[in-house]
């Protein structure tokens, strides 16, 4: 056995927060417009949430939760993009870069296809790469379960990393 790892990983991710009156709607670091936000410690951007977790979970540096736990005040409405930034940080200290992410995204509403040019490109920005190594998917639940009744939205991201 030896200690050195693969030059590829790949993480998954998942995260869902409740829809509520009285929050905005933040999704892949853009504001959203409609009549209900996520509910959150911080901006409970469920996107970046998943995703940061598919990299942390990649590089094996636990979860999202360990590194940003919403019981720390210095978190309270934080802007998920900056934690986003964190978590590159954190796999660039251990040599690792993005080769890809793909994210889904599951609402009933409101429709996120016009909003995906803009989604990859903030995030792409973030991680350091071009919009094409970002894929962003939306989908429903068919009205079936909490997604389906309009009470949260979840995500899911997977990313590929390697030892450039």
């Amino acid at each position: 056995m030896t200690n050195t790892p693969p030059p590829f990983r790949t993480g998954l991710g998942f995260d869902v927060h409740r829809l509520v009156e009285g929050r905005d709607l933040w999704l892949c670091g853009v504001k959203i417009p409609h009549n209900l936000g996520l509910l959150g410690h911080s901006d409970a951007d469920v996107a970046i949430h998943a995703l940061c977790d598919a990299l942390l979970g990649a590089v094996a540096l636990r979860d999202i939760g360990y590194h940003f736990p919403d019981t720390d005040p210095a978190y309270k409405g934080a802007d998920s993009k900056n934690l986003l930034r964190a978590t590159v940080s954190l796999l660039a200290e251990k040599g690792w870069a993005l080769g890809n992410a793909d994210i889904t995204i599951c609402a009933e509403k409101p429709k996120i296809n016009p909003h995906i040019p803009q989604m990859q490109s903030v995030l792409a920005e973030i991680l350091g790469v071009e919009p094409d190594r970002v894929s962003i998917k939306a989908t429903t639940t068919e009205k079936l379960g909490y997604t389906g009744r309009m009470e949260g939205i979840s995500a899911f991201a997977t990313a590929l990393v390697y030892h450039p």
